[in-house]
């Protein structure tokens, strides 16, 4: 499989991260200019935009992003998802926790 530019620099982004404490350290200060400076690509947000870096590298933590809320309009289901809700059946909300989450299922005891 091919790998695209933009993964190229990720990759490299988080594995320096990973090596590199005060690389890590500038990328959680100040995001662009650490990735700029790294790779040379050229960040560029959309306006009003920030970059924002949390250090998760602490292995004794769960970490867990809250998204921002989709826009209703712009989701796209599965034919699944599609048949699932025309049927009556369940929601969609567990593929969705699923792939947002999924790593905090395994710590979840019910």
């Amino acid at each position: 499989m091919e790998q695209n530019k933009e993964e190229e620099v990720l990759r490299l982004v988080i594995s320096k991260a990973w090596e590199d404490v005060n690389f890590r350290k500038n990328l959680v200060s100040d995001p662009v200019k650490a990735i700029e400076n790294l790779t040379g690509a050229k960040i560029v947000l959309p306006e009003g935009k920030t970059l924002i870096v949390n250090d998760q590298t602490d292995k004794s933590k769960v970490y867990v992003n809250i998204p921002s809320e989709p826009n209703i309009e712009d989701i796209e289901l599965t034919e699944d998802q599609l048949e699932i809700i025309a049927g009556g059946g369940q929601t969609v909300w567990p593929d969705l926790v699923n792939s947002l989450f999924p790593a905090l299922k395994n710590y979840i005891v019910i």
